[in-house]
């Protein structure tokens, strides 16, 4: 173990989010002490807000998953909104965590950081290779932004800043809201309300044939702490289940879990991304890390968290 949280006081920032929630409950685990902020609390886009509510606090680890998300269409919509938000509220923090000492920082990127046509499995060492796919650019621009600030942190100054690359992530506490939402919940929330609503149809975005990889969201919390325990260095870790699926058997296996038994449809004038994005898990996997929540399994736990209330339906930073 390179870093022993027990005594340690961690600030999870993005407490609220999916991610953010389930490292708070990881972190339950652990003999430390967890320290959140809300909204009302902290605007994490304000500098001295920031550098002001870290004095006070002097966490000895911060966990940097808060982020503006969205899928495609929120994407598309709003590239200043995701490209100056992100990029304000990462400096801030990462920053103050500097100047107050911070001895360990875990920065959350996004898989969308990688280049369109990048050689699958994408290794690590495939970051600014190439193009960006067009449809999340600003989002990827701000998260490799942020990855760039901990490793030149991490190069000038000598912090414990590590970055961490997660993939599809899915799960308790997701957006569900059709506008802003990630495939996985947008396919749950279509399924439920054609199968309640006795549809004989769903319609599915593009041809069905990209393959995309899923991490249920408390694997994704649980190689976090591993992260934080056990790495410390330059190049960031890709967090994922090393398997992919196609989104039309992705879309065929959430609509048997919820129980909709009608035909899937293709909107062929809606974009299909790129055509596969598989990570390498093999860095992780050299660290003693691997995933246990298989997918059929974190299919039926996040539908049931949907039915129970348990989601966001918003399209803003997670406080």
């Amino acid at each position: 173990m390179l870093y022993d949280l027990r005594g340690k006081r961690v600030y999870v920032a993005g407490h609220r989010g999916m991610v953010g929630s389930a490292i708070v409950r990881r972190l339950a685990l652990e003999s430390c002490q967890v320290l959140t902020a809300s909204r009302a609390e902290l605007d994490l886009t304000r500098q001295a807000d920031v550098e002001a509510w870290m004095k006070k606090s002097r966490p000895d680890v911060v966990v940097l998953a808060a982020a503006k998300v969205g899928g495609i269409l929120a994407n598309d919509t709003y590239p200043a909104d995701f490209l100056y938000e992100n990029l304000i509220l990462e400096a801030n923090i990462i920053h103050s965590a500097h100047r107050v000492g911070v001895e360990k920082l875990l920065f959350l990127g996004s898989s969308c950081i990688y280049p369109k046509h990048a050689q699958q499995p994408i290794r690590e060492e495939a970051l600014l290779t190439g193009t960006l796919e067009e449809t999340n650019e600003w989002y990827a621009v701000a998260k490799i932004a942020g990855i760039k600030l901990c490793q030149a942190y991490r190069r000038q100054h000598g912090n414990d800043f590590i970055s961490a690359m997660p993939t599809n992530l899915y799960g308790r506490g997701d957006n569900f809201d059709l506008k802003s939402s990630h495939v996985m919940p947008a396919l749950i929330r279509k399924s439920h309300e054609a199968k309640i609503s006795g549809a004989s149809e769903i319609i599915m975005w593009g041809t069905g044939t990209p393959r995309r990889e899923f991490l249920h969201v408390d694997d994704c919390a649980s190689a976090c702490v591993h992260l934080i325990k056990f790495y410390s260095d330059e190049l960031h870790v890709n967090v994922g289940s090393g398997r992919d699926i196609t989104v039309l058997e992705l879309t065929q296996l959430v609509a048997k879990i919820v129980g909709f038994k009608g035909s899937i449809n293709h909107d062929l004038s809606k974009p299909d991304g790129t055509a596969r994005k598989l990570m390498s898990a093999d860095r992780l996997r050299s660290l003693g890390w691997a995933p246990t929540v298989s997918l059929e399994k974190g299919i039926a736990d996040t539908y049931e968290a949907f039915l129970a209330g348990n989601y966001l339906e918003r399209n803003s930073i997670r406080p």
